[in-house]
């Protein structure tokens, strides 16, 4: 496996347990549909939140969250309809972000809610 592999598998294991943490239930994991793919599908309260991961090692010049481009965006979105549709979900739903840099001594995250909203139109 690709180090790049084992950096985002051990990011999306992090971000589960920091939503554990924190309170929310994991829904899904990996969730994938053709040629779809959503990291985390999690319920906080009433909401379907679905989660983004982006992990990087410290040499990395770009910092993980500037990673989720318009383009991932949309991707996103229409991974998060396809799965609403496939799962007949109708409630308030929203996109997070967790971002991992991998340090000598562990890790730093965070954790952006409502990190971007679906494009209009």
């Amino acid at each position: 496996m690709s180090k790049a592999f084992e950096l985002g598998r051990k990011g999306e294991e992090l971000a589960v347990a920091h939503l554990k943490e924190i309170g929310y239930e994991i829904v899904q994991v990996n969730w994938f549909s053709q040629h779809l793919e959503l990291d985390i599908v999690a319920k906080d309260g009433n909401e379907l939140v679905i989660v983004e991961v982006k992990a990087r090692g410290s040499d990395s010049y770009e910092h993980p969250s500037e990673a989720v481009s318009n383009k991932k965006i949309r991707f996103l979105v229409n991974a998060a309809e396809a799965y609403i549709i496939e799962h007949n979900i109708n409630c308030d739903t929203r996109f997070d972000v967790i971002s991992i840099i991998f340090t000598r001594n562990g890790f730093e995250l965070e954790h952006f809610k409502n990190a971007f909203y679906p494009p209009v139109g």
